[in-house]
């Protein structure tokens, strides 16, 4: 009896080692491919967020996502709503864009007056609304624009949107 459990354990050590070999034979190729084995565990992807948070990235290096172009602004445009965009304007937008949105204020880049500048009407076609807001909102790094959606809630935001689009010619 002692010797058939030996045997049984004698065989159970050779399927191991050979089970074992032959998940290492599988196994060094893709190592030394750089690529996990075979029977490795993919990572699990996290999951993909919801529509309306997903970002891509808009040309110039702008954050906007998909529905920017769609997006409309919920204030009513009035003399209110103007006054409002005209005081962030003034405090947030003015030392860059200029007091006429020129691209001409004391902190512009003189190297790309010609983006920061508000006033030409041939680019409101690529700026509806909602792109504005993005912009203003999520900035760029360049040229540089800083975001503001951490210091300016979304009626400042929209407020500074519509003030904006007054300084078109």
């Amino acid at each position: 009896m002692q010797r058939a459990k030996g045997r049984k354990n004698l065989w159970n050590r050779r399927a191991f080692v050979a089970l074992g070999a032959a998940a290492l034979g599988a196994a060094l190729p893709a190592a030394v491919a750089g690529q996990p084995p075979a029977h490795a565990v993919p990572k699990a992807k996290p999951p993909a967020a919801p529509a309306h948070e997903q970002k891509q990235s808009g040309s110039g290096g702008w954050t906007l996502p998909p529905d920017a172009e769609s997006k409309k602004s919920p204030l009513t445009v009035d003399a209110k709503v103007l006054a409002a965009g005209k005081s962030v304007f003034k405090s947030k937008c003015e030392k860059c864009h200029g007091p006429n949105g020129l691209g001409d204020g004391p902190d512009a880049d003189p190297d790309h007056q010609e983006d920061m500048d508000l006033t030409k009407s041939s680019r409101a076609a690529k700026n509806p609304d909602g792109v504005m807001y993005y912009k203003v909102a999520n900035g760029r790094k360049s040229p540089k624009m800083p975001a503001f959606k951490d210091s300016l809630n979304e009626e400042q935001i929209w407020s500074v949107v519509a003030y904006a689009k007054t300084l078109r010619k």
